[in-house]
């Protein structure tokens, strides 16, 4: 009642119980509102909820984010107009006319003004923030194809930083009446291509969805450099969530986290099989 607009009695029906927060539609005064409660405030998994705050201000104003009424990164709250909607399925996120809308989507957001200052992330430093939060290193194979990849991304040409949202995956992309984004706290200015990444292998996506996303995004064919580039990014993001969903179970010992024990296996599985060559 405190941070929801209006006045008289509210109702409030939890949506959903994510890994970091938890969701609630709540009604008052006859209109609805999203309630987003964070279930933890650790920085070490990364989230940054007062940089978020800024970053909502712009997307919000763009129309790639619900309307937002209150913002309070220190109670960890975050109250947004109710949007009516529900997540791609699996084969509806492959479909041509998807892959093209989530391209100009993206395309909109890397467009975004960057609120100052800026909150600035790369592969390397995902990684480094990870590592040196969960204390141990992963296998030594793996740790060595991470860094011949950032070797070869150092050595290629990088296109100006934008606004990533950084947590692309689709229970975050709402396909009502336009497509907007939810969850903005790993957003941070790095390489476009991480967005790309992101929404490439959360989604399982195939070397053909990868070149198809790219394609819609650039608007014309990729060079041979930029979907080696982008394969660069795809892997990098595995791994950086790998190094994500092992602090994650490390922080819960004795906890149930079986779908992120199950993804943390797939991923490695993935990672393992094609860390083999140096080569993207």
């Amino acid at each position: 009642m405190r941070w929801v607009p209006g006045e008289g009695p509210v109702s409030i029906h939890v949506s959903a119980s994510g890994l970091v927060n938890e969701s609630c539609r709540v009604a008052r005064a006859g209109r609805l509102y999203a309630l987003r409660v964070a279930t933890t405030g650790s920085q070490e998994l990364g989230l940054d909820r007062e940089w978020e705050c800024k970053v909502l201000a712009r997307a919000a104003a763009a129309s790639v984010a619900p309307a937002i009424q209150c913002c309070e990164p220190a109670e960890g709250i975050l109250v947004a107009d109710w949007v009516p909607s529900r997540a791609w399925t699996a084969v509806e996120i492959r479909q041509p006319d998807n892959i093209h809308a989530m391209a100009q989507l993206l395309r909109r957001v890397h467009a975004l003004r960057i609120p100052q200052p800026a909150r600035t992330m790369s592969p390397a430093a995902w990684i480094t923030h990870y590592s040196a939060a969960l204390g141990e290193r992963l296998s030594a194979g793996l740790q060595a194809a991470a860094d011949a990849r950032l070797t070869l991304l150092a050595a290629s040409p990088m296109p100006a930083a934008v606004l990533c949202h950084g947590d692309l995956h689709r229970l975050n992309v709402a396909t009502g009446e336009r497509l907007l984004l939810f969850d903005w706290e790993y957003a941070h200015v790095s390489d476009p291509y991480w967005d790309l990444a992101g929404w490439i292998a959360n989604n399982d996506g195939s070397p053909q969805f990868a070149a198809d996303l790219l394609a819609s995004y650039l608007q014309r064919p990729a060079l041979p450099d930029e979907s080696a580039r982008l394969r660069l990014f795809v892997w990098l993001y595995d791994y950086v969530c790998l190094l994500w969903s092992e602090l994650y179970l490390k922080q819960r010992p004795g906890t149930v986290c079986d779908g992120v024990t199950a993804r943390a296996e797939q991923l490695a599985v993935r990672l393992k099989s094609a860390s083999g060559s140096r080569a993207p």
